[in-house]
């Protein structure tokens, strides 16, 4: 594991959306507050390799430490992009463009933050989802989908987010929860962690969910234990669009996705605050927006 010491703050973000222009501009403001400051980025920076290039890059020239978990979005073979790699191949080439870059990917060392509230292993997880977190009264992924399709709220995943070379996305999910499993499993015992993914590792947050058939597409049950088992300060996620924290059994889940504009527009909280993870803020345990996924096939994330 790479260690890298200072006295700075551990913060986050996620759901940057940057293809849209207000959102790109909340970028252009982001600055750390201290000289070493790291930045999680959990996921959904764009839908083109180019714009994530440039939204990490920009902070990877501002920050101390950036690290990266992909989301949904970053990994679609959208048509408006000129990079038609697939699957594990798009994802393999991000990974790339983030090392050119000086940034942390879920394929390197996980770093080791001795700042305020450290030693913590911060580790950046790509483990996608499984169609585990079914609608009520849905025994199948079959079941599920059809009901989605019912109800019109289908994530576009489903068009956009290709899993080869594994036949399923939810085989894809299957071998990344076995390797990166294992290698938390190697982590030092005496070493808290925090865990940072596009999707929570718990089914808890999806509670709040206007369309609760969403959360097909929000996790896997797979990982329900993982903030237990390893030694979980904070969980890290984003791809709800609900901004706030939760506790669940004594463990900390920090949603810290900025969204669309037509979303940050009707809170009352600036819009693309970076959240402190360490040290750890002291205050009321829930905070942010209001839930709020709604609206039809092309509004769900």
């Amino acid at each position: 594991m790479e260690s890298t010491a200072g006295a700075g703050q551990l913060l986050a973000i996620s759901d940057l959306h940057v293809s849209y222009a207000d959102n790109r501009a909340l970028v252009e403001r982001m600055r750390p507050r201290t000289d070493d400051d790291w930045l999680i980025v959990a996921g959904d920076v764009a839908e083109t390799v180019a714009d994530i290039r440039w939204a990490l890059g920009t902070l990877a020239d501002r920050f101390r430490k950036v690290l990266w978990a992909p989301g949904n979005h970053d990994l679609w073979t959208h048509p408006k992009d000129t990079v038609t790699l697939r699957g594990v191949a798009r994802y393999e080439h991000l990974v790339d463009v983030c090392r050119e870059l000086g940034v942390t990917t879920p394929e390197d060392p996980y770093p080791v933050w001795h700042g305020p509230g450290g030693p913590v292993v911060v580790a950046p997880l790509f483990l996608l989802y499984d169609y585990s977190f079914l609608p009520a009264g849905c025994a199948t992924k079959e079941e599920g989908l059809a009901y989605a399709h019912s109800t019109g709220i289908v994530c576009n995943d489903e068009y956009l987010l290709h899993p080869d070379p594994y036949p399923t996305r939810e085989d894809w999910c299957r071998a990344r929860v076995a390797e990166t499993e294992r290698r938390l499993a190697d982590l030092p015992a005496d070493l808290p962690t925090v865990l940072a993914g596009h999707y929570p590792l718990d089914r808890h947050p999806m509670d709040v969910l206007w369309h609760p058939e969403f959360a097909m597409w929000c996790g896997t049950g797979l990982t329900a234990d993982w903030h237990r088992r390893f030694r979980v300060e904070t969980m890290v996620y984003g791809h709800l669009h609900i901004p706030r924290t939760t506790w669940h059994e004594g463990v900390r889940f920090e949603e810290v996705s900025v969204g669309y504009p037509r979303e940050w527009r009707k809170r009352p909280v600036p819009p693309g605050q970076l959240r402190r993870i360490l040290p750890m803020e002291v205050g009321p345990g829930d905070r942010g927006a209001a839930p709020e996924v709604g609206g039809g096939r092309g509004s769900v994330r």
